[in-house]
């Protein structure tokens, strides 16, 4: 959509809205340049360390991403995943943490369940995010003081999360590349039974924004600042929290992964979640 139609009274807040139009053009952008290398097959892929694949489309979205934010905020310090890291630029005032294609096995399998996903952080928090998916035009995104939104077909609608109160009615949205029987551990523990398996963080945490979901889980220690930076932003202006596996604030200012797990959920259900999953892998703490 274009994104003329985001400057509307309401949406575009007195608070980094100059950053958050940027964020919105370069994962618009950089979203474009990678269905255009899906639509071409040459991928390029490659495999990381961790047996991560990575494709020549998530070097080229970071690289438009990062140049732009250099352009138009060269003080600011940029970290990128697919891009070696300044190891002072967590402790930087303001920091981008650029996550060039999230679910990037679900975007090689041809997918949607992968997002360009552009963040900022602000004295060690989170306080603007843009999770993009292009091949369905949806964006989540949040605009300081006034609150998260998605726009999608042509609309702006604000996000907000379920009121759900119990974690046995809790909808869990769980990995589509990486589900381990741990998944099930947790499920039996807090009674789920509905669950919806998605490839990107970023998606799963912008669903639970929205009140589609109500809960994610992830016990294992694959995730990175990258990772949740936007989303978090996201979800904290809907309504909803994101810890650790055991109910610490995700730290921005520390090391890039987050090795304690992660919860995410409508707030509502959290402090029950902690308590009942916590003990499950004490081996974390």
């Amino acid at each position: 959509m274009p994104l003329d139609t985001l400057k509307l009274p309401g949406v575009l807040g007195p608070d980094l809205g100059k950053e958050l139009l940027l964020a919105l053009d370069l994962a618009k952008a950089a979203g474009h340049e990678v269905v255009k290398f899906r639509t071409s097959g040459k991928l390029g892929i490659e495999m990381k360390p961790g047996d991560e694949p990575v494709t020549a489309a998530d070097r080229a979205a970071s690289e438009i991403i990062v140049q732009g934010i250099r352009g138009v905020f060269p003080n600011d310090a940029v970290i990128s995943e697919e891009m070696e890291v300044d190891p002072d630029a967590m402790s930087a005032p303001r920091c981008w943490l650029v996550d060039p294609i999230d679910g990037t096995k679900d975007f090689i399998r041809g997918g949607d369940g992968f997002a360009v996903m552009i963040g900022l952080v602000r004295d060690g928090k989170p306080v603007l995010g843009v999770v993009h998916q292009p091949t369905i035009e949806r964006t989540f995104f949040v605009s300081p003081g006034t609150g998260a939104f998605v726009a999608h077909a042509g609309s702006v609608t604000s996000l907000s999360v379920s009121i759900v109160g119990s974690a046995t009615e809790a909808r869990l949205v769980a990995s589509a590349s990486h589900r381990t029987p741990d998944i099930d551990r947790v499920k039996t523990e807090l009674g789920i039974v509905d669950e919806l398996n998605v490839g990107s963080v970023g998606i799963k945490l912008c669903l639970i924004a929205a009140g589609q979901r109500d809960l994610y889980v992830n016990p294992a220690a694959r995730t990175k600042a990258w990772d949740t930076c936007a989303p978090e932003a996201i979800l904290l202006a809907s309504g909803g929290r994101l810890s650790d596996l055991f109910g610490d604030p995700i730290d921005y200012r520390g090391e890039l992964a987050h090795r304690r797990g992660l919860v995410a959920s409508n707030r509502w259900i959290h402090d029950e979640v902690i308590a009942k999953v916590g003990p499950l892998f004490a081996h974390y703490r």
